[in-house]
């Protein structure tokens, strides 16, 4: 029985570094230097920053690794994210009804004792027309006035309002990468890995890279959609999911405001276009955008003329970076003694951000069932692998039914995603029981769950989709009440306007705050 002493990670950007602080962290939280985490990344390989937007579960995963919230934000260049702008997936432009629909990270308003709001939204109580997300929750009327999620005096990532955030990929990794050597004691290498030797047992027994060997007792593959060392070496397989989500390619750019003083929406806008959508995601300088698309119902020179259209005469002077991707995940992320984490073990396209959430699931995961001794990584491999697939298939259930409940007929692209031969038996499944009754908790295994049921609430009901439940409305004789709380949660959405402050003028003031405190630092030293 061997202790197992060292970890690899090999990869840096934001999946390697985000694991490996994460790993050094929490390893080492009890029994301090029990495990030694390494880091080798190329310098050869750059990295992306055209705009990264995330799930409120970043916020637990930077306060569990340390990194105080002001320095995050000035050296990730980041601003708050309260949820997601749906604009154009109902239907195309120009046709008669809603335009749009918000997916907030607020939960539904439901005081103790009091009615459930969904059933009486269904039955009508609600105001006239009134959007659910609008109806049961206050945070699409802060972030329609540009109010941010929390207050300068609240805490390190805490505030009244769920939140995520937005960042630059490329910087978020450099503060990453400055906090796990300064203050976790992470081991970096700056080495190109150019081959891999394995043991007797087909398990990894070290890197050769071009400034020497490495060798560890597990090692993380952080190469990202090369998945070099799950897939090349250890030959585990991909199982893709273009079957079910088409979009395979991505066009983007970084496009400047046109004023410092722009306003920042607090949340990622997402634009239905002919062949897919484009993400609008605002940080302190400059927004990051791009157009999410499908191969097989448009091309390339097509996709960047939608592209530059959206964007406007901004776009005239800017290079566009084009990008391939394709939605789908290896049912064995972990193999021997090799753990894939982040686009190395899978991808699901960017439409609500689980790409860094994955990244937190699986570096959580491994750390949680991180044997003590070699001897036992088989056990923990076969329960990570399964829980990761599980979350896998949900969060693609999850992500289809924003394009098969979708009213728009106006293209191939829109047409094919409603083919029922396209939409999981799961999803199917959930669909035709949520046309007699709302999704419930009980619906959903939570240790798999990415998404909370309320999720699935903001997104299938801003998609129009109908539940009757007229023919049980007797069994909720609490309409009155529920009348009087959406007319409470409007009231306070008001008073939460004079509450919150503006959130470009919080996210300055948190920076120049970081600022001033390192520049008394330096002048003390």
């Amino acid at each position: 029985m061997a202790r197992l002493k060292n970890v690899l990670v090999v990869g840096g950007g934001t999946a390697g570094w985000l694991a490996a602080c994460y790993l050094a962290k929490a390893v080492n939280a009890v029994h301090p230097d029990s495990v030694q985490v390494h880091l080798v990344e190329s310098p050869d390989i750059g990295l992306l920053g055209v705009g990264e937007a995330t799930f409120p579960s970043i916020r637990g995963t930077l306060s569990a690794i340390g990194l105080d919230e002001r320095r995050f934000l000035v050296g990730a260049t980041a601003t708050y994210k309260q949820g997601i702008h749906y604009r154009h997936w109902v239907r195309p432009p120009g046709t008669p009804g809603s335009d749009h629909f918000f997916h907030p990270f607020s939960l539904p308003s439901q005081r103790p004792g009091g009615p459930e709001l969904l059933p009486y939204w269904l039955l009508g109580e609600a105001p006239h027309g009134m959007p659910f997300a609008d109806a049961v929750c206050m945070q699409s009327t802060l972030v329609d006035h540009f109010r941010a999620p929390k207050r300068a005096t609240d805490a390190d990532y805490q505030g009244p309002m769920n939140h995520a955030f937005h960042f630059d990929a490329a910087c978020f990794a450099r503060v990453l990468a400055e906090h796990g050597q300064q203050s976790l004691g992470v081991k970096r290498h700056v080495a190109t890995v150019e081959r891999t030797e394995l043991d007797e047992q087909g398990a990894i027994a070290r890197v050769i890279t071009s400034a020497g060997e490495l060798s560890a007792d597990l090692y993380v593959d952080c190469t990202g959609l090369r998945g070099s060392l799950i897939g090349g070496v250890m030959q585990s397989p991909f199982r893709s999911r273009r079957d079910v989500l088409f979009a395979d390619r991505a066009v983007a750019m970084q496009v400047p405001y046109e004023r410092a003083d722009t306003p920042i929406p607090s949340y990622t806008i997402s634009t239905a276009q002919e062949a897919g959508w484009i993400w609008d995601i605002g940080l302190q300088k400059r927004r990051g955008v791009g157009y999410v698309y499908s191969s097989r119902h448009t091309g390339q020179e097509r996709a960047e003329q939608v592209f530059r259209r959206y964007l406007g005469p901004v776009a005239d002077e800017l290079t566009p970076l084009h990008i391939k991707f394709e939605t789908g995940y290896r049912p064995e992320h972990w193999r021997k003694n090799c753990v894939a984490v982040g686009l190395a073990g899978g991808f699901v396209e960017p439409l609500e951000s689980t790409g860094i959430a994955l990244v937190e699931l699986a570096t959580y995961l491994l750390t949680h069932l991180l044997p003590s001794d070699t001897d036992a990584m088989e056990r923990a491999a076969t329960h990570f692998n399964a829980m990761m697939v599980a979350r896998y298939d949900r969060i693609i259930d999850f992500i289809k039914m924003h394009y098969c409940l979708s009213q728009r007929r106006d293209s191939p692209f829109w047409i094919d995603n409603t083919d029922p031969a396209s939409i999981p038996q799961t999803l199917q499944d959930k669909l035709a029981q949520w046309k007699h009754r709302p999704p419930h908790r009980l619906d959903f295994v939570n240790d798999f769950e990415m998404f909370l049921v309320s999720s699935w609430q903001y997104v299938l009901y801003g998609m129009e989709f109908r539940t009757d439940l007229e023919p049980m409305r007797g069994a909720y004789p609490r309409a009155e009440e529920a009348r009087r709380e959406f007319a409470m949660i409007q009231r306070a959405a008001s008073q939460a306007l004079t509450d919150l402050p503006d959130h470009r003028a919080l996210v300055e003031r948190l920076c120049e705050e970081h600022l001033r405190s390192r520049a008394r630092e330096g002048a003390a030293a």
